[in-house]
């Protein structure tokens, strides 16, 4: 099973101070990634990504972005694991959220 990238989606208080502190750290935001103005951005320092999001959800979130959600759902669900958020629709874009042993949130977000 191939989860496809990781990255931390962070809850932030404000966006702007957020992404300001990131760039000090030497993250760069993704062009047509989200905006301060929408209140959420993805940044990206060599091969580590994050994502700010701002009164979207209130935990850190790890996020994994899969090529086939739907298949690892399936391969998920017939092992037993919740999900809390199933994938929508048969095909195309689309996500779901599950939570690990310790309650740890996790996302599998396909674009």
């Amino acid at each position: 099973m191939q989860l496809g990238q990781f990255s931390l989606s962070l809850s932030v208080s404000d966006i702007a101070i957020s992404k300001s502190f990131y760039e000090k750290l030497g993250f760069e935001p993704l062009p047509s990634c989200g905006s301060i103005e929408d209140k959420w951005l993805i940044m990206k320092s060599g091969s580590v990504m994050i994502g700010l999001f701002e009164g979207m959800f209130e935990d850190n979130i790890m996020t994994f972005n899969p090529d086939n959600v739907r298949e690892i759902e399936r391969l998920l669900t017939e092992e037993g694991v919740e999900m809390l958020t199933p994938v929508k629709g048969e095909s195309g874009p689309g996500h779901c959220i599950f939570k690990d042993p310790d309650g740890n949130t996790i996302m599998l977000d396909q674009f």
